[in-house]
């Protein structure tokens, strides 16, 4: 009630009844304002709006803009913590911005904690956040908030893409991106760069490489074209890992030098990991430098600074070296110390990680080990069924056939 608003207002900015009520109220009149034993007319509630430095529709409504606002800077500082340094973030998030969801109607602050609050009720697994999410999209619509919208059409892509429903999370974006760009009237450079990424992901997720392919090269184009760094390191790493696959030395020279150029000039170290991974696969698969490439691998294993997924993807392709190397024990007990994190979906990351079975049932299976080496294969060819074709997947079903013919 509105005695409440006030009363609560007036606590947090530490004003007693005195202070508040200047010359031009008395307190015992605050009083009964505050008790809601009486209504102030309009010039008063307008005087005390000033003296509070809020406006008068804050004292009105339920919920002020100024709480809203406060609310949300809370909320948005959360929400980009990372995951891994406040594992319970999301339920932080939704005791914070709860009590405020049935108010939450109309205005940015209301939609980007509507976005918010739906995107936290998803990872803790809470039914009814596509409705709020919806309720968000909408909002964002009628303010012509294309790029919070579009981020929630990426956002609602990922979540299929999560459950590795591959094909119906490329329907989905391509889906929003269509009426994304035919509702909204301008479209911003980096809203533009971050669709083409998501979408060519996507082609690749469902084995589409020729149309990812296109969309990844009109992406680099358009972020060389308008001067936009955002996403390119991003953008090179695909292009990388298109060109290993399809065998393409040539661009994957050209890619990996970019991306090389990238991380020293943005000290970016993910950019750096790619760089030094993709260098690693080639010295075991074209140049046969197994020990070198095995001295890199435990440089990056023993660095506290190397990000968890490439300590996994360093050490496979230690325990990869190793196997070439005929120290086959060694091979498994490296081998079976790589997994793949939780957050790893894409298919091509997920067969870049498979292949691990086939190496550890090949190692056994020179050790002698035959039953276990064709129990690990199967394994091996049983994770790939689902994935689209790839190099990884081929090795995995020779690698099968090879133990079976023994």
């Amino acid at each position: 009630m509105l005695g409440e608003r006030i009363r609560e207002i007036r606590k947090k900015k530490k004003m007693t009844l005195e202070e508040l009520a200047g010359e031009e109220l008395t307190k015992g009149m605050l009083s009964l304002i505050e008790n809601n034993k009486a209504n102030p007319s309009m010039e008063s509630l307008t005087y005390i709006a000033k003296r509070l430095d809020v406006e008068v529709t804050d004292l009105l409504e339920e919920i002020s803009m100024h709480e809203l606002r406060e609310t949300l800077d809370k909320a948005e500082e959360l929400f980009n913590v990372d995951v891994e340094k406040m594992t319970d973030k999301y339920k932080q998030l939704i005791l914070l911005i709860e009590p405020f969801v049935p108010n939450l109607t109309q205005g940015y602050e209301s939609a980007r904690l509507l976005d918010i609050y739906s995107r936290s009720l998803f990872r803790e697994k809470i039914t009814g956040w596509e409705v709020l999410s919806n309720k968000a999209a909408k909002m964002y619509d009628q303010m012509n908030l294309t790029a919070k919208r579009a981020s929630i059409g990426i956002f609602w892509a990922m979540v299929k893409f999560i459950e590795h429903d591959y094909s119906q999370s490329l329907q989905i974006l391509v889906s929003e991106r269509q009426k994304i760009e035919s509702n909204h009237a301008y479209i911003d450079p980096m809203t533009r760069v971050d669709f083409d990424y998501h979408e060519a992901i996507l082609h690749f997720a469902v084995g589409d490489s020729e149309a990812a392919a296109r969309v990844m090269e009109e992406g680099i184009h358009f972020s060389k074209e308008h001067r936009i760094f955002y996403r390119i390191d991003d953008l090179y790493r695909l292009a990388a890992v298109h060109a290993e696959m399809t065998h393409n030395k040539h661009e994957k020279s050209h890619y990996l030098l970019k991306l090389k150029q990238y991380g020293e000039f943005a000290d970016d170290l993910q950019s750096i990991l790619a760089h030094d991974l993709f260098h690693v696969l080639s010295l075991i698969s074209e140049k046969r430098e197994y020990v070198n490439a095995i001295e890199i691998s435990d440089k990056y294993l023993a660095s506290p600074t190397t990000l968890e997924i490439y300590c996994h993807l360093f050490r496979l392709e230690k325990g990869k070296a190793l196997y070439c190397l005929s120290r086959f024990q060694e091979a498994i007990d490296c081998l079976e110390n790589v997994s793949i994190p939780p957050y790893i979906h894409h298919p091509i990351d997920l067969s870049l990680l498979y292949v691990k079975d086939s190496y550890i049932a090949l190692s056994h299976f020179e050790l002698g080990n035959v039953d276990t080496a064709l129990q690990i294969a199967s394994i091996a060819v049983e994770s790939f069924n689902p994935l689209p074709p790839t190099p990884y997947k081929d090795f995995a079903k020779e690698a099968q056939k090879k133990i079976n013919a023994k």
